[in-house]
């Protein structure tokens, strides 16, 4: 019973199937000038267009990575100056705006960041802000189309002024991207990351996509492929399984969107029944349909995530990143959650391979073990 999408997907087997023969007979290098070296370009430039048409872009407003946290790297080592983030963002924005100066907006209870204070926080010599659009771990969706207005009112004043220091609102996408929209014109942002491993697809590809007016800095050099962005032999399969992917979630959205939240709902009910102590964080209206965080305040999250694996309960204790390295949540810290109850929280996060059955079976055995552990704690 597995609750941790939000950290990996599995392949979907639509996916994989039309990944298979770019592995096979269809194995060509897409720059060779042979025919069906050039039949496997016109596959690879057609998946593009697919992707593209999914986020409203157009194919060569994409630089195709591996994975997002390329993406978000080449977009910050492009904006050279001022940074703005939040204080929830993944750890690859946080460590890539580390590099230069940069300014961190805090968020509300909730997770969720005020446009107002992403304004304030833009100096003259700012070049970029970046705002996920929705929290890997409480799942909270942000207001960017209002952020992207707030960041175009700055670019405004700053002409202005006379500065034409380039200013970019960039958002990471990757989590979310088969239940929300992710129109790059009506979120109005600059700079978009997607992750295919993320939305059923294979790991270790992802995109950037750039508006027409940015100007990026090659970090990979080499071949010059990617309009000399990215350098490097193109990843025909894994871009194909991309495009099927996202072709997939987009397809499905909505019926996917309204199942996921009607079972996200009836675990959350069972649970808090159960506890009626326990605390729910994320944004209650504003959050994505599959997340759900629950916390067991004086109670060890990772003892009882140890007890679920140990009976087939796979589930997290926040990102997959902050698990593995043995450290409090970031984000649970920015939110203002106290030690003791970030220290029993547990992030369940549904997808394809859920049902009612496996919901009503993986609360029982949650609702026995976090019983136990509370028992051990208070004999």
């Amino acid at each position: 019973m597995y609750f941790d999408y939000a950290a990996a997907t599995p392949l979907d087997r639509r996916v994989l199937s039309a990944m298979q023969p770019y592995f096979t007979e269809l194995f060509y290098n897409p720059s060779a000038p042979y025919a069906p070296a050039i039949e496997v370009r016109r596959d690879y430039t057609a998946a593009k267009s697919t992707i593209a048409q999914a986020i409203g872009a157009k194919p060569d407003e994409l630089i195709m990575t591996a994975g997002a946290t390329e993406s978000i790297n080449l977009a910050f080592e492009s904006a050279t100056g001022h940074s703005v983030v939040t204080a929830i963002e993944h750890h690859a924005v946080l460590a890539a705006a580390s590099r230069r100066a940069h300014t961190i907006v805090p968020v509300n209870e909730k997770g969720q960041v005020s446009p107002d204070d992403i304004r304030a926080a833009i100096t003259d010599d700012t070049t970029i802000v970046s705002v996920a659009l929705a929290n890997n771990e409480l799942g909270t969706i942000q207001p960017i189309r209002d952020i992207a207005e707030a960041v175009k009112q700055a670019r405004t004043e700053r002409l202005a002024r006379g500065n034409h220091t380039p200013l970019y609102l960039h958002s990471d996408a990757s989590q979310g991207v088969g239940q929300l929209d992710v129109s790059v014109s009506r979120l109005g942002v600059d700079l978009l990351t997607l992750n295919a491993a993320k939305m059923y697809g294979p790991k270790q590809v992802g995109l950037l996509w750039a508006s027409s007016h940015v100007r990026l800095s090659p970090q990979i050099v080499g071949g010059g492929q990617e309009r000399g962005l990215r350098s490097g032999t193109e990843n025909v399969a894994g871009v194909i399984g991309f495009a099927k992917a996202i072709e997939l979630v987009v397809t499905h959205r909505k019926h996917e969107t309204q199942r996921l939240s009607k079972l996200r709902d009836a675990l959350e009910a069972r649970l808090s029944e159960a506890f009626p102590e326990a605390v729910l964080s994320g944004h209650r209206k504003h959050r994505l349909a599959s997340h759900l965080h629950i916390s067991f305040p004086g109670l060890d999250a990772e003892r009882i995530l140890f007890a679920l694996e140990s009976r087939g309960v796979y589930v997290a204790t926040g990102s997959a990143c902050a698990a593995n390295k043995g450290t409090r949540s970031h984000v649970l810290g920015a939110i203002g959650m106290a030690d003791e109850v970030a220290d029993g929280s547990l992030r369940l996060t549904l997808g394809h391979l859920n049902d009612d059955a496996s919901v009503v079976a993986a609360a029982d055995i949650i609702i026995e073990e976090v019983r136990r552990e509370a028992e051990r704690v208070q004999p």
